[in-house]
């Protein structure tokens, strides 16, 4: 039976098979934080080149939906309608790939202004808790931002351009003749009743049609306008993606 004395040097061995293995020198340790600084750049690369495709299917997808709805007369304004809610799918997909990307990014600005501006530029006002700082992320792996602030960063750098196209490009298309019927020869709508018209959606009346994407385009504006959190560095700056 195993002995108190024993358990106690079993522990004292592994405490020292466990010590051998971490760099011992600065050297050693300098050189480990490189190699982690490469692993770190690599994945927050990865993730924004994700973010980047995202954001290139959405591009893509509203060049598409506007040829196909304003280059012909007798397409539907429900392509355009269509589009608004791929848009926000892809929206939601890029927002949960952002919330990755950040972590990444958050450690990699640690390292670099901490330790690599330090060596250039020393500051002894700059935070020294960098290390823990990072260790803990290590540790205990977390989101730094909600799925709605990431929704919200991306609609207001790039997403909100987007829908503001797709609106007048859907406005356009239900109060223009030209663009609804062959060969009609008015250039603008001739009354209030022929827009509402214009916007029935299958079963659905043109006036709730045209409620709906009020409405839609409401909450957009809304969740756009409201207030970013003060992150300092992690959440501003002209860098900032």
């Amino acid at each position: 039976m195993e002995t108190e004395q024993d358990r106690i040097s079993t522990i004292r061995e592994r405490e020292d098979v466990r010590m051998s293995l971490l760099p011992g020198t600065p050297g050693e340790t300098t050189n480990t934080l490189i190699h982690y600084y490469r692993g770190e750049l690599g994945r927050m690369t990865s993730w924004r080149d994700r973010i980047d495709r995202t954001s290139n299917w959405a591009i893509t997808v509203v060049a598409a939906l506007l040829s196909v709805s304003l280059s012909t007369p007798t397409s539907h304004h429900g392509v355009l309608v269509f589009g608004m809610m791929l848009i926000t799918l892809l929206l939601m997909i890029e927002a949960r790939r952002y919330r990755f990307f950040d972590i990444y990014r958050a450690r990699i600005r640690q390292i670099e202004r901490c330790y690599f501006a330090q060596i250039l530029a020393p500051d002894p006002n700059s935070g020294r808790e960098w290390a823990s700082v990072i260790a803990g992320s290590l540790r205990h792996p977390r989101f730094l931002l909600s799925y709605g602030e990431a929704m919200h960063r991306r609609l207001k750098r790039n997403y909100g351009w987007m829908y503001f196209i797709l609106l007048l490009a859907w406005c356009l298309k239900i109060s223009t003749p030209k663009l609804q019927t062959e060969g009609a020869p008015a250039l603008q709508a001739h009354s209030w009743a022929y827009v509402v018209d214009n916007a029935v959606l299958g079963p659905m009346p043109g006036l709730a049609v045209i409620a709906a994407v009020v409405a839609f385009y409401l909450g957009i504006l809304c969740f756009a306008l409201r207030p970013d959190r003060d992150e300092g560095e992690f959440g501003r700056g002209e860098a900032h993606v």
